[in-house]
């Protein structure tokens, strides 16, 4: 009995503690001493050191919930529960089942709060970097071109495609917005999208815009899959939108960049609504732009059915991108909108955007084997959602808090001190504030709120008589915003194959890049042919991009 229990207890120690291998890295003074190599090698240091050299993963789907805090994702999974039912305390999301969680520091080197731009450079480069550049070394400024230019970092959607893999981008924002634009331009400014947003300076100094990139992208063949909004950045000022004849390209320069995709990929298909995405079935590569901007808050794409929802877009990609390439595939999933319900002050469409990013986590989870297959959730970076007031169990999220306070045992609606009842989520900031606007009268706001002229407020509005779950409600914010900011906290990693037991502890957000990288042998096969591995055969030295580049 006690040769088995002793065997038992190691068993579990190898499920739980996969073998590990140690990187030197430099002690240095923070945060003089950062720079782009120091933090590549500290970031493969951190997953070495967990074990995710030991993965054998074929494929990687990273899945970004946009500004999806731990307060969003526990706020989501009790609005479904309580849709689908029951009291939704007990649900879970489509990555809560995954077996491999940690937590994500997503400072910026020059922010404290940071931004999706520096965020998903890390995750995408393993590099931290400053905010609001992307794919670029902290090094360069930003909007410094120059330096820019002088600073690129390889991103691991990049790399993939030297290493022979198969590619694809899915966002519900624009694809030439921060957390896609990251794995495949590289930026002084992520506002860069389109030749007109560019400086005369930049211009001079021979930068691209961001949609441009995307086009002109040397890596492999490009992407095999990109779907997203923001057709207006690849358009001339002479083309009308297909879907909205009011609106026209927004480029300057004369090219059409959609059209320059078209004839560099003359057996692609591009799309720009359900209905034609269907009849593309077999064709690669596809570029789908299905809205002139971000796609539909999910709770308003009912109002446009040819749009397909985040959902549908993650299966189509994961079929087109298994049939594309046999040696495997890295697919980046973005629930973009989730950060922009924030800022609007507004949780109904927040949280309906996670749980949208969550039915897409399910459709990936059944489509890709978890023997095959690393995937990763997380999020860019946290928002400023509270979560509080003592509600009892299985009370509306979206509502009033009832009972279950020293005032109330009964389940009637808490009141606070000054007598007037409060809902369970707020915000620290934004433009909730229930102080006269200029567009709007004191008391609670309606979304959409621009939050601008804001007069003091005489003290808090009776909700007694208001609706708090209407999807137009803007929760109460302290501090008067325009838009409501991010949060500096950490954010959660979820994981479920190859490598995901590497996933672990509290790790800075670089790190992901490394999960990913040593989870996966092509990968890292491909950083040691081009002699950036140690010894070990850990990827520890910082790429140069020029080298990945194919020649045609």
């Amino acid at each position: 009995m006690t040769l088995l229990l002793a065997a038992c207890v190691s068993s579990g120690a190898r499920d739980t503690a996969p073998a590990t291998t140690h990187v030197e890295v430099p002690a240095i003074q923070h945060p003089q001493g950062e720079n782009a190599a120091w933090w590549f090698r500290d970031g493969a240091a951190q997953a070495a050191g967990r074990g995710a050299m030991q993965g054998r993963a074929k494929n990687v789907i990273l899945f970004v919930g946009d500004g999806m805090s731990l307060t969003t994702v526990a706020a989501a999974r009790i609005l479904q529960g309580q849709r689908n039912g029951g009291p939704g305390e007990n649900n879970r999301l489509g990555w809560e089942n995954f077996p491999h969680t940690a937590l994500s520091k997503t400072y910026n080197t020059d922010s404290q709060t940071p931004d999706s731009a520096g965020t998903m450079s890390a995750m995408a480069t393993g590099i931290k970097t400053r905010a609001g550049v992307l794919s670029i070394g902290q090094s360069a400024l930003r909007k410094d071109c120059t330096g820019a230019l002088a600073a690129p970092m390889l991103s691991i959607l990049e790399l993939a495609e030297s290493a022979g893999l198969a590619t694809g981008i899915v966002t519900t924002a624009r694809i030439t917005h921060a957390t896609p634009g990251a794995t495949y331009s590289h930026s002084a400014e992520r506002n860069w999208e389109n030749d007109t947003e560019l400086s005369e300076s930049a211009r001079a100094q021979g930068c691209a815009d961001i949609a441009r990139q995307l086009i002109e992208n040397p890596y492999g063949n490009g992407p095999e899959v990109v779907f997203g909004g923001g057709r207006m950045h690849f358009m001339t000022v002479q083309q009308r939108d297909p879907e909205a004849d009011d609106k026209v390209g927004l480029r300057l320069d004369g090219r059409d960049l959609i059209g320059e995709w078209q004839r560099k990929h003359p057996d692609g298909a591009y799309v720009w609504n359900r209905e034609q995405l269907a009849a593309a079935s077999g064709k690669a590569p596809v570029l789908g732009l299905f809205e002139y901007d971000h796609l539909h808050f999910e709770h308003d794409r009912s109002n446009d059915p040819g749009e397909p929802s985040l959902a549908e877009l993650t299966t189509a990609a994961i079929t087109r991108l298994q049939q594309a390439s046999p040696e495997g595939y890295f697919l980046l999933v973005e629930g973009g909108r989730i950060d922009h319900a924030h800022h609007y002050g507004n949780a109904y469409r927040a949280l309906t955007d996670t749980i949208a990013l969550s039915d897409a986590v399910q459709a990936a989870a059944q489509l890709a084997s978890a023997q095959d297959t690393l995937i990763l959730v997380t999020a860019d970076h946290a928002h400023t959602l509270t979560f509080a007031g003592y509600p009892k169990r299985g009370n509306p999220i979206l509502g009033k808090v009832r009972g279950r306070s020293s005032e109330d045992e009964e389940g009637n609606v808490v009141i606070d001190g000054t007598g007037l009842p409060y809902t369970t989520l707020g915000y620290a900031n934004g433009p909730g504030y229930t102080g006269a606007s200029s567009s709007q009268p004191a008391g609670p706001k309606k979304f959409l709120h621009s939050g601008k002229g804001f007069e003091p407020s005489a003290g808090r509005p009776d909700l007694n008589q208001v609706d708090t779950m209407h999807p137009d409600y803007m929760q109460e914010v302290i501090v008067p915003l325009s838009s409501e900011t991010h949060g500096g906290d950490d954010v959660g990693i979820w994981a479920r194959g190859p490598g995901s037991d590497a996933v672990r502890g509290s790790v800075e957000q670089n790190t992901i890049f490394h999960f990913m990288v040593q989870a996966t042998p092509k990968l890292r096969e491909r950083l040691c042919v081009a002699k950036l591995c140690n010894g070990d055969g850990v990827p520890v030295e910082l790429p140069d991009p020029a080298e990945f580049v194919e020649v045609r």
